[in-house]
């Protein structure tokens, strides 16, 4: 059986464990504390320490590249569900990486701010720590005193997805190619803590992901 190794709220995480939903396929979720990846750092022999990392029998898969996608690549060739159509490539490479800096820069920040109720409080502390190591002391006050200013930014980095989505039920197809799934993932990290909802500004985009939500192969 697949494992998925993961922390809940991961953007990146989001993504996989919706494409296993979506294959249809019985697979086993393992979560780690954000801040504490000592399993990850186990099972793939040092070499990585990131989340997702999939476990498939013997065989452990992680992306220890920026661009790569090879996590969803795998799990793609593996259950054939056609998500990387060679016609589409280059568009979707374009594509995930403006999903993973300009939207996911918003998503993220939106939800750390309440990351008190998405993290156990034994945790929280080294939580914190880990963040505020990385983008730097008081960062999440920070954040959360920019609220406003990032729920803006992140409405405006919509706006392309939304035209998209006026003529076609999935960004790219008729039917959902990685993209819509890279997509998903960072605006179910957004909605995760239950203080947001999609802008009524953006109706395809709250309508696509109904549809994302329960689409299946």
């Amino acid at each position: 059986m697949i494992e998925l190794i993961q922390f809940p709220f991961s953007p990146f995480c989001l993504p996989v464990r919706r494409l296993l939903e979506f294959a249809s396929v019985k697979f086993k979720i393992t979560n780690v504390p954000p801040q504490d990846r000592t399993l990850v750092w186990k099972i793939t022999r040092r070499q990585y320490y990131g989340v997702p990392v999939i476990r498939d029998g013997a065989k452990v898969v992680f992306d220890d590249t920026d661009d790569q996608q090879i996590v969803s690549k795998y799990l793609d060739g593996k259950l054939e569900l056609g998500l990387f159509p060679p016609a589409r490539e280059g568009v979707q490479s374009i594509l995930w990486r403006l999903i993973e800096s300009e939207i996911e820069g918003a998503t993220f920040r939106l939800n750390d701010i309440y990351y008190q109720e998405n993290v156990a409080a034994d945790q929280q502390l080294q939580y914190l720590r880990f963040k505020e190591r990385k983008f730097g002391r008081g960062c999440i006050d920070q954040w959360r005193a920019q609220k406003q200013d990032w729920l803006e930014k992140l409405e405006t980095g919509l706006v392309p997805f939304e035209q998209m989505l006026a003529h076609s039920p999935y960004l790219l197809d008729e039917r959902p190619l990685f993209v819509d799934f890279d997509l998903f993932g960072m605006v179910e990290n957004f909605l995760f803590s239950g203080h947001y909802t999609l802008p009524k500004s953006r109706p395809h985009l709250r309508k696509w992901h109904a549809r994302m939500r329960t689409v299946r192969r």
